[in-house]
């Protein structure tokens, strides 16, 4: 038996500490990217900005919520403007 265990009957899932959730920066489109949408016939055009996104002149922090505001409901900002497939893990 190892020191840093306490004992065998103990699962390994309660010896290993949980990690803490990360966001990836990474995924982020580069700033001045420009993303467009066509919604119900009206063109949408939004800005990648170094501290999130610009659309009609506002800033936003996350495409979700530029989603909602185009759509009034709820919406993945990363599905609507189509950088991700509904379903995918990517």
């Amino acid at each position: 038996m190892h020191a840093d265990y306490p004992s065998e009957g103990v699962s390994i899932a309660r010896r290993i500490t949980p990690r803490t959730r990360r966001i990836r920066t990474d995924r982020k489109p580069i700033a001045g990217t420009r993303l467009l949408r066509e919604f119900q016939g009206v063109e949408h055009i939004v800005t990648v900005t170094i501290e999130g996104y610009e659309y009609r002149g506002r800033p936003y922090k996350s495409l979700s919520a530029i989603a909602r505001a185009i759509t009034g409901v709820q919406w993945n900002g990363w599905v609507f403007f189509g950088l991700k497939s509904a379903g995918s893990g990517t």
